[in-house]
């Protein structure tokens, strides 16, 4: 027996990029400022847990550190930020335009055996990478049996 995975959104993807070529085709395409570019975006995270603490990635592609936030508050760590669209000259006409601009905000629940003081986080070539410790309680211990 194989798995296959399973994409919900695929079908409407494909008719919404038909719509858009019918329209492109039907009214012509961007011209200047797409207006399509705000919108909601959520960028992809990534959860991964080893024995000694739990890491999140998430990918945030051409922006600068300054322009999202991270947080940690009553056992909840939340990442937001915005995306700008980037200007161009009024001369550009645009063709097609994927790309999302606009504000997002992204929560995670963080357990209770977690040290939220220990939390460290880097951003490199676009991905966020938080590193959050798990208490020493929490970590796996071997534990030797006696035998009588």
């Amino acid at each position: 027996m194989e798995l296959v995975r399973w994409e919900p959104f695929e079908g409407l993807n494909r008719i919404q990029s038909r719509i858009n070529d019918l329209f492109d085709d039907t009214f012509g395409r961007a011209r200047n400022y797409p207006a399509s570019t705000a919108g909601v975006w959520v960028p992809p995270v990534d959860i991964l847990e080893s024995k000694d603490s739990y890491l999140i990635r998430a990918e945030l592609p051409g922006m600068k550190k300054e322009d999202f936030n991270l947080e940690v508050k009553d056992g909840t760590l939340t990442l937001s930020g915005e995306r700008k669209f980037e200007e161009t000259a009024n001369s550009v006409e645009y063709h097609r335009v994927e790309r999302v601009a606009g504000k997002f905000s992204r929560s995670f629940y963080l357990p209770q055996t977690v040290k939220p003081d220990g939390i460290k986080a880097s951003y490199r070539d676009g991905i966020l990478e938080v590193h959050v410790p798990k208490a020493e309680d929490a970590k796996p211990r071997q534990i030797t049996v006696s035998v009588n």
